[in-house]
C-alpha cells in the first residue's frame, strides 16, 4: 500500500454513515419581530405556577411540564397589548426542536414557527400545517381529529401540537383566570 492511503482511507472510515442536520431558522431577536413586528417592544413574564396550577396545566395541556418556572414574551405598542409568544423546546425522536408559539392580546393561537430543527428537513412540518390551529381552543388541539397529522412526521406533528397545547394552557391558568 503507497503511504498516503492509510491515512485517507483511515479517515474516510471515521466518517459518520449518515449526514448530519439541523438548521437554526431564526435567532431569538428575529423571533420576537416575527411575533410582533419590527416597532414592538418585549417584555419578559416570568410565570411561577404553585403544584395545584402545574397539575391543571398539565390535565388542559395533556403533556408533562419540565419545569415549575415558564416564561412568556409580551409585546406591546405604544402602549397597546399586541400579545404574548413563548419559545418552546423539546426533544422530537433524539434531537431538539425549538418553536415559537405566539397568542394574540385575548390569548387565541396566531402564529407558530419552527425556530430550530435539527433532524432530517422531510420531518419538519410546513407552514401551512401549523395554520391550521389557528384560531382553534385548547381542546380542539388533537392530531387526527381536529388537526390532519402527515404522514412520515407524526414524532414533530405530535410535539408542536403539545407545544401549542401546552403554551395556551399556561396562559389560561396562569394569566386569563387571574385577571
Amino acid at each position: 500500500m503507497k503511504s498516503g492511503r492509510l491515512p485517507l482511507a483511515l479517515l474516510l472510515s471515521m466518517l459518520p454513515l449518515n449526514p448530519c442536520h439541523g438548521k437554526i431558522f431564526y435567532s431569538k431577536s428575529e423571533a420576537m419581530e416575527l411575533a410582533f413586528g419590527q416597532e414592538a417592544t418585549v417584555e419578559m413574564l416570568t410565570l411561577f405556577p404553585d403544584d395545584q396550577e402545574m397539575q391543571r396545566i398539565e390535565q388542559m395541556a395533556r403533556v408533562k411540564m419540565d419545569s415549575a418556572m415558564f416564561t412568556f414574551y409580551v409585546g406591546k405598542k405604544a402602549g397597546r397589548l399586541l400579545g404574548y409568544a413563548a419559545i418552546e423546546t423539546h426533544t422530537v425522536r433524539t434531537k431538539p426542536e425549538t418553536l415559537l408559539v405566539v397568542l394574540s392580546e385575548d390569548g387565541k393561537l396566531r402564529g407558530m414557527h419552527t425556530l430550530a430543527f435539527h433532524d432530517p428537513p422531510e420531518y419538519l412540518p410546513p407552514a401551512r400545517w401549523f395554520a391550521q390551529m389557528y384560531g382553534k381552543p385548547l381542546q380542539e388541539l388533537s392530531l387526527n381529529r381536529e388537526i390532519q397529522g402527515i404522514t412520515g412526521a407524526t414524532l414533530s406533528t405530535r410535539a408542536a401540537l403539545n407545544s401549542a397545547r401546552k403554551v395556551l394552557a399556561v396562559y389560561q391558568v396562569m394569566i386569563e383566570e387571574k385577571r
